[in-house]
C-alpha cells in the first residue's frame, strides 16, 4: 500500500483518474490517498468466507455489497472503501457511488500484507469518526481480528481483539457471530 498526500481540493478527481489509469484501488484517508494494489487470492478469500456467512443470516432489508464506498461526513474528498460492507437494501438500487456511513451496519477490512501500523490506526479512525456503526478487521498476517464497535467523538468505544478459529459476537440485525475458523492466513514474508 502507497500513501501520497496532495494539496486539499479536488483528491476525489486524482483518485479516480489513478484508479482509471493504473487500476489501483484508491481511497482518500484523512485528505491523504491511500492506493492498494489488487487483493490476494488469501485477502479475496477472507472477503468471501465472511460474505457467505452474513448472506443467509441477514434481515429481508439488509445486503452485503463489495467494492462500495462510504463517504466523510463534512469533508466533500475524504472516503473509504471497505473489503466488504452491509447496507440496506435499496443501496443497490442508487446510482451514487458514495453511501452516507449512517446506513452502514457492518463494515469489513482485511488487513493487506503490506499494510503498516500507521495506516491501519488511521483507517480505523477514520471510521469511528464517520460514525460507522461496526467494524472488522480481519489480519490474516498474523490470524488475528479486531471488533469495533460503539464509535463516539471520534474513537470507537467498544474494541475486542480474537484469534482466527475464534468467532465473532455481533449484535442484530447481524447474525450473532461470525466464524473465523476457515479465514486463510497469508504465507510467511520472504
Amino acid at each position: 500500500m502507497t500513501a501520497i498526500t496532495v494539496r486539499p481540493g479536488r483528491l476525489r478527481d486524482v483518485a479516480e483518474e489513478i484508479e482509471r489509469s493504473t487500476g489501483l484501488r484508491v481511497q482518500i484517508i484523512g485528505g491523504t490517498l491511500v492506493m492498494s494494489p489488487t487483493p490476494r487470492g488469501k485477502h479475496a478469500g477472507t472477503v468471501q468466507v465472511l460474505r457467505d456467512q452474513l448472506i443467509p443470516q441477514l434481515p429481508k432489508d439488509l445486503r452485503v455489497y463489495e467494492n462500495s464506498s462510504i463517504y466523510m461526513p463534512d469533508d466533500e474528498d475524504d472516503y473509504a472503501t471497505p473489503d466488504l460492507v452491509v447496507f440496506p437494501k435499496g443501496w443497490g438500487d442508487e446510482d451514487e457511488w458514495l453511501a452516507d456511513p449512517a446506513d452502514v451496519v457492518f463494515a469489513l477490512e482485511v488487513i493487506s500484507t503490506s499494510e503498516r501500523t500507521s495506516g491501519i490506526t488511521a483507517k480505523t479512525e477514520w471510521y469511528a469518526i464517520a460514525g460507522v456503526a461496526v467494524l472488522v478487521a480481519a489480519d490474516p498476517r498474523d490470524g488475528t481480528w479486531t471488533l469495533y464497535t460503539h464509535p463516539r467523538d471520534g474513537e470507537y468505544q467498544g474494541v475486542l481483539h480474537g484469534k482466527y478459529g475464534e468467532p465473532i459476537p455481533l449484535t442484530a440485525p447481524l447474525p450473532a457471530e461470525l466464524q473465523t475458523t476457515e479465514l486463510p492466513i497469508y504465507a510467511p514474508r520472504r
